[in-house]
């Protein structure tokens, strides 16, 4: 069994050396345990000071491309150098490293395939009382989107099984927390999480720039992943409202018409509400479609993810006929020779 520690980075130089000081190279139910760092874009020195430090793996991007994308590609790189479990974490040492038997502890025990770190809120002192009480209407939101009981859904501090993350899709560029916790609960991914503890911020959230934009961008990615995941559902309640008011509009005038004689003068709320009922009717078509794209998007993804399983799995070996080197896929459940 293989752990990997994967720590998204850009430009943290000063930090880094105390978040990998922190990691551990031995961690109970693994035979390996291994460091991998997603460079960001860094244009300082993060590169070498990782390397300097023992990085086993290196990831690099020639331009930032932001912190779910580095997300995205530490799980690619981490499952095709073999890891069964991946660990992510921050480079700031925000997460308590020693925690990280206790986050793969579900998995190991077949519990779940993602388990998500849950920092103490209440008890974080330079956590505002405004940013504690949007954590806990943001995990709550996300905790009804995707029908999970994950405490802390912004944590980055979470492992993550073979499995779960040959399945993982993020397109949000801002942040993978959020999506990742609604892509589970969606695809039936089994999802926990596990009390974990914190250290002293040793810089500014460069996610968090302000309140205001925190919860404008995180409402903006839960709307955009219903619209993904869930677009049938958003387009019954958005086309509920126009055609509820629609009908009392029609309501109005029939009654309006009956009282009154004759009912010309209400011909303009007769037409207001004919509009109103239209528009609902064309965003519930709208959900119609949308679901069938989502059903064409989930064979897609179905087709993706044997594709990684077998490029992951592939074990490149020389070829004594002078052709390219072949790829023999292992004998798994899910490969090729199994299946025939």
């Amino acid at each position: 069994m293989k752990l990997v520690i994967q720590i998204p980075c850009y430009n943290e130089q000063q930090a880094l050396p105390a978040a990998l000081a922190a990691l551990p190279r031995q961690v109970a139910g693994f035979d390996c345990v291994e460091w991998l760092i997603v460079n960001d874009g860094s244009t300082d020195e993060t590169v070498e000071v990782a390397r300097a430090l023992g990085v086993d793996h290196v990831v690099s991007f020639p331009a930032n491309r932001g912190l779910a994308a580095a997300f995205v590609a530490g799980l690619d790189a981490a499952v095709k150098h073999g890891a069964d479990v991946i660990v992510n974490t921050d480079a700031d040492n925000q997460y308590d490293a020693a925690d990280i038997p206790v986050l793969v502890a579900p998995i190991l025990a077949g519990q779940a395939e993602i388990v998500v770190g849950a920092r103490p809120i209440d008890e974080t002192a330079h956590f505002s009382r405004t940013k504690k009480l949007l954590q806990k209407v943001g995990s709550q939101i996300v905790r009804l989107a995707s029908h999970t009981h994950v405490a802390d859904s912004p944590s980055g501090f979470r492992a993550i099984s073979r499995s779960a993350a040959l399945q993982l899709n993020v397109f949000n560029r801002y942040t993978y927390t959020l999506e990742t916790v609604i892509q589970a609960g969606q695809k039936g991914i089994p999802i926990t999480s596990v009390p974990v503890h914190t250290n002293g911020p040793t810089r500014p959230s460069r996610l968090v720039k302000s309140i205001r934009s925190y919860v404008m961008r995180s409402m903006v990615t839960i709307f955009r992943i219903f619209m993904v995941y869930r677009p049938l559902l958003l387009f019954l309640w958005l086309g509920l409202l126009p055609v509820l008011l629609g009908g009392a509009l029609f309501v109005r005038w029939g009654v309006l018409a009956w009282v009154e004689a004759p009912p010309y003068g209400r011909v303009p709320s007769l037409i207001v509400g004919a509009m109103l009922v239209l528009i609902g009717f064309q965003l519930w078509f709208f959900g119609l479609l949308a679901d069938l794209l989502a059903a064409n998007r989930k064979l897609l993804e179905d087709c993706q993810v044997r594709l990684r399983r077998l490029d992951a799995e592939a074990v490149v070996s020389p070829s004594h006929d002078g052709h390219p080197p072949l790829r023999h896929p292992t004998s798994t459940p899910e490969s090729p020779r199994t299946r025939m």
